[in-house]
């Protein structure tokens, strides 16, 4: 009888779960995160200079409508500006009127927003429910009261500025603290 040798199988080593993440793993998920930030912190950004942007621009057309229903019509219309938003108001007699209507109706500044209107480089104080008396007016005649208005969300030195005389309303958009 013969004796039989056990074959010799190569064992294969098992090993150890491992435990943990390796470095390079971690740079590459850090990385990630990172653009990831970045990414949402200029979507933030451009989204509040989106909105200032918006709010002049919407402000600018309307007082541009207004100007021409008012030459249409042959009727003055004004515009109230105020902390909390704007309205449009319509000369009936000697008495400013709420201006019907869905195209101008009052509008509100979006929140945080801070606005200044300045004539002949003065400041004018804003309106209120108390004093609704407008600070801009257009003519029948298609004349404009000239008007600087400076538009600001929070503390980001960006501002949009609406400016309206004789030769139309213009919008420019400054990098600059507001005074």
């Amino acid at each position: 009888m013969s004796q039989s040798k056990p074959c010799s199988r190569s064992v294969a080593r098992t090993q150890a779960p491992r435990a943990g993440f390796t470095l390079v793993e971690l740079l590459v998920v850090v990385a990630i995160v990172a653009v990831l930030a970045l990414a949402l912190t200029i979507a933030i950004g451009g989204t509040t200079e989106r909105q200032l942007g918006n709010e002049a621009e919407r402000f600018q057309a309307l007082v541009r409508h207004a100007c021409e229903q008012a030459e249409l019509g042959g009727r003055e219309i004004g515009v109230a500006i105020g902390a909390e938003g704007y309205a449009f108001l319509r000369l009936d007699g000697s008495e400013w009127r709420p201006l019907g209507g869905d195209e101008l109706r009052p509008r509100a500044w979006r929140a945080g927003l801070r606005s200044t209107i300045e004539r002949d480089g003065h400041v004018l104080e804003l309106a209120s429910p108390e004093r609704p008396a407008p600070q801009v007016v257009c003519f029948s005649s298609g004349e404009l009261t000239p008007f600087v208005l400076t538009l600001a969300l929070g503390d980001a030195p960006l501002r949009h500025v609406v400016r309206g005389d004789a030769g139309g309303i213009v919008l420019e958009r400054i990098e600059a603290p507001l005074r």
